[in-house]
């Protein structure tokens, strides 16, 4: 049973001091049969107190204000959580019996919200694409893998193209982007074929000799719901099934539910964002203690301003595009 030592440090800083910052963190593993939080430390600038709850999907959730006028923020979590190998489903029952079964979930809570498809102007290209792609002798657990390869091959995984605000049009357009995206486009692939998938914040925590997409910072990926089995988590960007490597922070319908930090504040509109995430196996991960490189993931955080929404990269990009073609004109 492998014990993971996790160290997520998240700082923002301002050129001027800003105030009255109130924030939300989900940074708080889930602890199930399959893995269990062992010893947690959060640490906040100015220590503010950490009024916790359970939301609606189960996920525990932090929230605090810091009022004072600060020109940096940091929030520090150090975590040791151990975890265990769960099984993969069975093929022991007809297909036909399992998506049968699979019908009886669309009007049953909570699997209605998991079901829910996000229309958009490349949908009816999505569904064909769906129709095409899957064979009617696989099982639900067949059709996930199929699905998963196919996000895998034909998206490229390519930093900063995208953003959290980045739509699922954008992303169709692309074809490409970061684990989020993969994540948004593998749940609508379910969903188009009636297996209810729910988005999953959270690590990877790879093995000693092994490196994988989404080091470095937090990762996401998809959980889909497989009959007389329950929720199985799969990797796009890895194309992997998400097991016992992978520490789960969060589950939901999307990115917006599962966010790790999110947070408004009064004051300048320019901030930076720092993200550094240090995983390893408790025999052998560095101090928590010891100075840490970090690094910029603005696709994984919300945090903004009052008064400014920025744009993401795409939205610039067709600005630029439009600019051009009128002065063309």
């Amino acid at each position: 049973m492998p014990e993971f030592k996790i160290h997520h440090l998240t700082k923002y800083t301002y050129p001027a001091p800003v105030r009255d910052s109130a924030n939300q963190i989900i940074l708080y593993p889930i602890q199930d049969e399959w893995q269990e939080v062992t010893k947690q430390e959060i640490h906040v600038s100015g220590d503010p107190v950490i009024d916790t709850f359970i939301d609606y999907y189960g996920n525990k959730v932090g929230s605090f204000t810091y009022s004072e006028p600060h020109s940096a923020l940091l929030i520090d979590s150090k975590i040791l959580v151990q975890t265990k190998h769960k099984p993969l489903p069975g093929n022991d029952i007809f297909p036909a019996q399992q998506w049968e079964d699979l019908k009886l979930l669309r009007h049953i809570v909570p699997y209605i919200d998991f079901l829910r498809l996000e229309h958009f102007e490349g949908f009816d290209d999505l569904k064909s694409l769906v129709e095409t792609e899957k064979s009617k002798e696989d099982t639900p657990y067949q059709a996930v893998l199929r699905f998963s390869r196919y996000v895998y091959d034909n998206f490229r995984y390519i930093k900063g193209v995208t953003s959290v605000e980045t739509t699922m049009d954008e992303i169709w357009r692309l074809k490409a982007g970061v684990c989020q995206d993969f994540a948004h486009i593998l749940t609508l692939m379910l969903r188009l074929v009636g297996i209810p998938a729910r988005y999953v914040s959270g690590y990877i925590c790879t093995h000693r000799s092994a490196t994988m997409r989404g080091e470095g910072a937090t990762h996401a990926w998809v959980e889909a719901y497989i009959p007389d089995y329950g929720w199985m988590g799969i990797d796009p960007t890895n194309n992997c099934i998400a097991n016992e490597t992978h520490i789960r922070l969060a589950v939901g319908r999307n990115f917006s539910d599962c966010s790790p930090v999110k947070g408004v504040y009064k004051g300048t509109s320019d901030h930076r964002l720092d993200v550094s995430v240090n995983v390893g196996y408790e025999d052998d991960a560095p101090s928590m203690n010891q100075p840490t490189e970090f690094i910029s993931t603005p696709e994984h955080t919300e945090y903004k301003p009052l008064s400014n929404i920025p744009k993401n990269s795409y939205q610039r990009y067709l600005e630029m595009l439009q600019q051009q073609q009128q002065q063309q004109q």
